[in-house]
Order: C-alpha cells, then sequence, then structure tokens
C-alpha cells in the first residue's frame, strides 16, 4: 500500500467511503468543509457504489433530521460539522438515542462559544460525551490525533453504531482536521449489519415502529431503563486509551487529539532531563477509560490534564482516580495551542511547588 499525503478531513471522509457510507447530509461549515467537499466530489463514483445519496441540507436542523430518517432504513449514515451546527444538531441527536438509531456525526471542535473563530479547541467535550441534547442519553464518542486515525475511525465508529444501536461520534478539532500527513488508506472491505428493527417501507412485509415518544409513564420508564442497561454494557466492553512511557513515570499527562502530540513530545523532553514522564491519551472519550486510568493511579502518581478549553476531561480524570493521586491542570483557550516549554514550565513549577 502507498502513501499519500492527506488533510484530515479529506482522510475522514475517504476512510467513510471506504466504511460503506450510504448516505450523507450536508450543511458545510469551517473547519470541517473538506468533509462534504470531498464527498460531494466522490458521488457518482464507481469506486463506491454503496455511496447512494449525497444531499445538501438548508440547515444543521434539517441535516441530522435527515441523517435519523435514513439511518432507520438500517443504511450507514454520516453528518459532519463544527461547534455551532453541533449545538443546532444537539435535538436530533437525543431523538436518535431515544430511537436508537446508529448515525454517525462529526464535529470538528473550533474555538467558541458563540461564533468563535476557526482555530482549535475542545471545549465541545461536555457536548459530545454528556449527551448535549434534552434528557438522559450517551453517545460513544471517538478523537483521533492524527490523520490516519481519521482515516481508520469512521469504519471503527459505524461498527460501534450499528452494534449497539446508538449515536457515535468523532470529536476532532480543527487542527487535526486541517493537518496534513502521510497516511495509508486502510484496504478494508465494509462491514454488513443485521438490522432486523429497520423500517423497510415495503407492502407486506412485517411493520417496525421506531419511536421516542412514551406517553405511558411504565412504557418510558422501561424504554429509559433499557437505555441504561445498553450505556453499563458500552462502558464495560468498549473502554480505549493509549498509554505512553507510564509504567515507571511520576508526572502522568492525560491528553486527547492534537494536544495528546503536543504532550509525548514534552514527555520525551522531560525524559531527557530526568523526570519521569508518560502520557495517557483516551480514545474513546465515552465511554471514557476510567478503567486503565484508575488502574494507572494506584501507584500514586501526578496526573496533568491538558486541554484546550477551560477544564472539561479533568472532570472525568478525577473520578477515576479518585483520591488516589494528585490532578493538575493546564488550558489553552482561543484557537491557540500551549507551545510545549509553556507545559513543561508550569509542569515543573507545580512539581517543585507539590
Amino acid at each position: 500500500m502507498t502513501k499519500e499525503f492527506t488533510k484530515g478531513n479529506e482522510a475522514l471522509a475517504y476512510g467513510a467511503l471506504k466504511a460503506g457510507l450510504n448516505a450523507y447530509f450536508a450543511y458545510p461549515i469551517t473547519p470541517s468543509s473538506e468533509i462534504p467537499e470531498t464527498l460531494a466530489k466522490e458521488f457518482g463514483s464507481h469506486r463506491y457504489p454503496d455511496f447512494k445519496v449525497f444531499l445538501q441540507a438548508a440547515s444543521e436542523l434539517e441535516a441530522i433530521s435527515m441523517v435519523i430518517g435514513a439511518a432507520s432504513t438500517g443504511a450507514k449514515v454520516m453528518t459532519a460539522t463544527s461547534g455551532p451546527g453541533f449545538s443546532l444538531k444537539q435535538e436530533g441527536m437525543s431523538y436518535a438515542a431515544a430511537m436508537e438509531v446508529p448515525i454517525l456525526v462529526v464535529n470538528v471542535n473550533r474555538a467558541g462559544p458563540g461564533l468563535g473563530n476557526l482555530g482549535p479547541e475542545q471545549s465541545d467535550y461536555f457536548q459530545a460525551t454528556k449527551g448535549g441534547g434534552h434528557g438522559g442519553y450517551r453517545n460513544i464518542v471517538l478523537a483521533p490525533n492524527s490523520v490516519q486515525e481519521m482515516a481508520t475511525f469512521p469504519r471503527l465508529a459505524f461498527s460501534l453504531a450499528f452494534k449497539y444501536r446508538n449515536p457515535a461520534v468523532i470529536l476532532a478539532d480543527a487542527f487535526i482536521g486541517q493537518l496534513k500527513e502521510d497516511i495509508t488508506f486502510p484496504d478494508i472491505e465494509p462491514e454488513k449489519f443485521e438490522t432486523p428493527w429497520a423500517t423497510t417501507g415495503a407492502r407486506g412485509k412485517e411493520r417496525h415502529l421506531i419511536l421516542s415518544l412514551h406517553l405511558d409513564f411504565e412504557e418510558q420508564n422501561k424504554q429509559s431503563e433499557d437505555l441504561r442497561r445498553k450505556y453499563e454494557k458500552i462502558d464495560a466492553a468498549e473502554q480505549r486509551a493509549e498509554s505512553y512511557l507510564t509504567d515507571d513515570a511520576d508526572v502522568v499527562f492525560v491528553a486527547y487529539g492534537v494536544v495528546s502530540r503536543l504532550c509525548k513530545g514534552v514527555v520525551n523532553r522531560l525524559r531527557d532531563t530526568g523526570v519521569r514522564a508518560g502520557l495517557f491519551r483516551p480514545i474513546t472519550l465515552s465511554p471514557f477509560p476510567y478503567k486503565q486510568l484508575s488502574k494507572l493511579a494506584e501507584a500514586k502518581r501526578r496526573f496533568e490534564v491538558v486541554e484546550l478549553n477551560m477544564g472539561q476531561m479533568v472532570y472525568d480524570v478525577k473520578l477515576a482516580v479518585g483520591d488516589a493521586s494528585r490532578v493538575g491542570t493546564i488550558q489553552k483557550l482561543g484557537g491557540l495551542l500551549p507551545t510545549t516549554g509553556e507545559i513543561i514550565r508550569r509542569t515543573q513549577e507545580m512539581v517543585a511547588n507539590a
């Protein structure tokens, strides 16, 4: 397989096509617009015979509603957006969670709140991982940190979405979306999923109803309890993370997305000065890898959570480590990235004052 010099958003679009994407409903917004641009260019290509629908909606609300409708037929369906557009899709994602429709929503996170700017941030963490719409629900959330993972994660996201009949989110940041790297596109066969629950529209076949409305209180309670049990299964089976030099580490950085790449460089530089540092990177932000992180905390290490927001993932880290370890936080906002020198200096100050 040959390597290709590809932008993150383009890699994600091709990764979805190779995973067997059937339908895409677009409402472009920077910095995610290369995803619909790439899919529009490839629509009708003989290389992707499963790709049957590309439709430009009039708004994010229309796009997410179309996603739900198409996914109700058992098709692999995706939409992509960024911060303000992700907010507008929250109502639809709540409906999809309640209806247990497998959909894939990509959020290339830009700075905010409000319109913000086009730089990278991770301030949509709560919205993605805790269920940003109404009612109690959870998304499955994957966090790529490379263009290679932008290409490979759509297949994983579809696999998890169909396995659990649940919305999946790929939460990238603007830096990863716009980054260009050499990657190798995965040579994969699209997965086929059994969808006996799907609507067929065919006369004479069994009628399937996919609902989110349960006026009977007991029915609503049963549906909520079924969802709770499903989320517990996902928590138990799907926590994913990557560790780097953590076995003997006294200081462990916890970071995802582009920040995890910065922290890997920080770990190497600190090791050169004699500081035993390591990196823990959550790959699934939901379910958060509590088990792996709490295991690391048994050795009474110090954890430094580095993220591009006012401090959101740090709450999950504190839940994971409990009182076993000290947890610090380094944050950067406004579409800016911390430098490795800045992280090293802050870390040395915190260690000196501990």
